[in-house]
């Protein structure tokens, strides 16, 4: 009994200390304590186990801001919130949204839900009330994760996002992921994660189409020497 009573105690005191650590530990703030002490812990798993290497992302202090990358697996959304300082809700698939065991973090997080085969528009609507509340919203314009193997065309929504409400576009670029190709297990892959930014991009209903064919060309693999 009394071991069990001091397990306990030295667990209280574990979760009382990292508690404070995610407190005074950088990042962004979110809606909730809980949530920001979730981003101080990626932001050290990140780093620690996934040897992030991230530039400084151009996102501007307040307003709003559409952050667009490649998609290569399902740890993405994970270096791209260390490598960033302000909160970013993400749109994601409807079936990858409504998985039972994440359906609570994606909530949490206020995740934006796509309806890819039967109703896009509402998700486009729901990431335009975000953008027009100030707040910095993240695409994968590729619509899904795609090696670098597999060429695609954007998705036209982030320009469009970005024509109608006046957010600049701020590219990212990912790579040395391990698992790239997989989704949850990707997450458990040792990467040497990289995230590269690039000068933000602005956009009218006018410069759609060329400023859409440009953020292809940013965040297109380097080419080997």
């Amino acid at each position: 009994m009394l071991v069990a009573v001091a397990l306990l105690g030295v667990v209280f005191l574990l979760a009382r200390r990292a508690a404070a650590l995610c407190r005074r530990a950088p990042g962004a703030q979110w809606d909730s304590a809980s949530v920001n002490c979730l981003d101080r812990l990626n932001r050290a798993f990140c780093r620690r186990f996934h040897r992030l290497d991230a530039d400084t992302v151009a996102l501007p202090d307040v307003g709003p801001a559409i952050v667009a990358s490649n998609h290569l697996s399902g740890l993405d959304p994970l270096p791209m919130v260390a490598a960033c300082n302000r909160p970013l809700r993400f749109m994601i698939a409807r079936e990858q949204y409504d998985r039972w065991w994440l359906r609570w973090l994606f909530r949490l997080m206020r995740l934006i839900p796509v309806e890819r085969s039967t109703n896009p528009e509402k998700a486009l609507y729901a990431a335009r009330r975000a953008l027009e509340a100030g707040e910095v919203v993240a695409i994968f314009p590729q619509g899904g994760i795609h090696l670098d193997t597999e060429p695609v065309r954007f998705k036209r929504g982030v320009v469009l996002l970005a024509a109608l409400t006046g957010a600049p576009i701020c590219p990212l670029r990912i790579d040395g992921v391990a698992g790239a190709g997989k989704t949850l297990t990707a997450v458990f892959q040792r990467s040497r994660a990289r995230v590269r930014a690039f000068a933000p991009m602005t956009c009218t209903i006018h410069t759609a189409g060329p400023t859409l064919r440009e953020l292809e060309r940013v965040l297109a693999p380097a080419r080997p020497a």
